[in-house]
């Protein structure tokens, strides 16, 4: 997940840096902590809670790869990324990695409906 994470960010124009193979240095970080207890049922019911943000976060990930678009141009324009699409790019990251996280077990606590951190 963290070289997915780094891969993600390089492709959505969020980093100039090409991410390094393996586990190198990145200026995107990434971290979970092991949960030492497990929540049975809702590791048994874990694709049914991620549904709603399986939807939301469809219609959001439209709406990035547009914004993406936007934000190109404006690069190879005027060689800045506009900094509202930035921010919207980096909370759609996040929030997409925080769903993933969850669907996969690799945490338990259930992720908020947020592009903040």
């Amino acid at each position: 997940m963290r070289w997915r994470a780094n891969a993600v960010a390089y492709a959505a124009l969020l980093r100039d840096e090409y991410p390094p193979f393996g586990d190198g240095p990145y200026p995107v970080t990434y971290d979970v902590q092991y949960p030492e207890q497990r929540d049975r049922l809702s590791v048994g019911l874990r694709l049914l809670l991620v549904i709603p943000h399986a939807i939301v976060l469809l219609f959001l990930d439209i709406a990035w790869f547009f914004t993406a678009i936007v934000a190109w141009a404006a690069i190879l324009f005027t060689g800045e990324y506009p900094e509202i699409l930035y921010r919207f790019g980096v909370g759609m990251m996040r929030w997409t990695l925080r769903v993933e996280t969850y669907a996969l077990l690799m945490r338990d606590e259930y992720p908020p409906f947020s592009l903040r951190p």
